[in-house]
C-alpha cells in the first residue's frame, strides 16, 4: 500500500493504533507514521509489527521507547527534537494514547513549552465497548483499572455507587471474577452489567446480565484476553426512600442494625452499604 508522505510541522503527534485488528487504523494515522521524523512508542516491538503490516518503511528514522518508566530524560530528548524543527509521532501499544496508557506528562510538557501537540484519533477500547454494551450512553465515567487489593477495590466501588452514569472499567482477566463479585456485593446484584473480552479480535466475547448473574457465571474461573467491564448506573427512581425507611424501622424493632440492613437490602434490591448507613442513622439508639 502506498502511503502519503507529507511534510509535518514540528510538533508532537499522538497516533491512535488498533486495539486488535490491524486494519482498524486510519489513513491519516498511516500518513503520519510514514512521514514523522521520529517515532516514539510504548512498545517498539508492537510498533515495528504494525509498520510492517502496513508496509511503512522505518528507513533511517529513530524508533524509541517511551512509557511510564521512561522518565524525564526521554521526554527532554523528544522536546529537543521538536525544538530542532522535527516531528515526533507517539503511539501507545494499542488504542488511544493517555487513555489508561502513557503520554500525559509528555503531552503536558511539550504543550507547556509552546510546541504543537495534535492527534490522529482512532480506536479506543472503552468507547468501542460502550457502543456494544446496550447500556445508556448519554453519560458515562471511565474509571480505568480498579485497585488490586480487595478492600481498596470495594472502597472505590462504594465511592462510585451513586454516580448517575454508566461505569466503564478495564480489568485483568485474573481479577475479573473477584471484581464482579465485589461489584455485585457493593453496588447491588441486580444492576445490569456487561463484560467484554478481546474486542475486535477473532475470539471477541460479550457477556451481558446482572452483576449477580455475571459473578456467578465466572465464580472460580479465570478467563483470558483484554477485558472491559461496564456497569449500569444506579436506578434510584424505582425505590422510594420513604419505603426503605419504613421497612428499616420495622426491621430494627426486631433485629440488630446489621441484620436489619441485610434483610432490607435484599428485599429492596439495594446495595448493602447504602442500606447499612441508613440503618445506622435510624438505629443509633438501638443495641446492635
Amino acid at each position: 500500500m502506498n502511503h502519503k508522505h507529507v511534510k509535518l510541522a514540528a510538533g508532537l503527534y499522538f497516533v491512535a493504533t488498533p486495539i486488535g485488528t490491524a486494519r482498524d487504523i486510519t489513513l491519516r494515522a498511516l500518513d503520519i507514521l510514514a512521514s514523522a521524523d521520529i517515532i516514539a512508542a510504548e512498545d517498539t516491538r508492537s510498533m515495528r509489527k504494525l509498520l510492517d503490516i502496513h508496509g511503512i518503511a522505518l528507513r533511517e528514522r529513530p524508533l524509541i521507547a517511551y512509557h511510564d518508566h521512561s522518565g524525564d530524560r526521554v521526554r527532554e530528548k523528544i522536546t529537543q527534537w521538536i525544538e530542532q524543527g522535527l516531528s515526533v509521532a507517539y503511539s501507545s501499544e494499542a488504542g488511544t494514547p493517555l487513555i489508561a496508557d502513557p503520554g500525559y506528562h509528555l503531552s503536558k510538557d511539550v504543550a507547556a513549552q509552546g510546541h504543537l501537540v495534535t492527534a490522529a484519533p482512532g480506536p479506543s477500547a472503552c468507547i468501542t465497548a460502550l457502543t456494544l454494551a446496550g447500556l445508556p450512553t448519554d453519560r458515562f465515567l471511565f474509571e480505568g483499572f480498579l485497585p488490586n487489593s480487595k478492600s481498596q477495590r470495594r472502597k472505590k466501588l462504594a465511592d462510585l455507587m451513586d454516580i448517575p452514569a454508566t461505569l466503564i472499567f478495564y480489568e485483568s482477566p485474573k481479577r475479573l471474577a473477584a471484581m464482579l463479585a465485589d461489584a455485585a456485593d457493593v453496588l447491588g446484584g441486580d444492576r445490569q452489567a456487561v463484560y467484554m473480552r478481546e474486542l475486535t479480535k477473532k475470539f471477541e466475547d460479550i457477556q451481558r446480565g446482572t452483576l449477580a448473574d455475571l459473578a456467578q457465571r465466572l465464580a472460580g474461573q479465570t478467563v483470558k484476553g483484554e477485558i472491559v467491564v461496564l456497569i449500569d448506573r444506579a436506578d434510584s427512581s424505582s425505590v422510594n426512600p420513604e419505603d426503605i425507611e419504613t421497612q428499616l424501622r420495622q426491621a430494627l424493632d426486631q433485629m440488630s442494625v446489621r441484620d436489619a440492613a441485610d434483610a432490607v437490602a435484599q428485599a429492596m434490591g439495594r446495595p448493602k452499604r447504602e442500606i447499612y448507613q441508613m440503618a445506622l442513622a435510624l438505629g443509633s439508639g438501638n443495641n446492635r
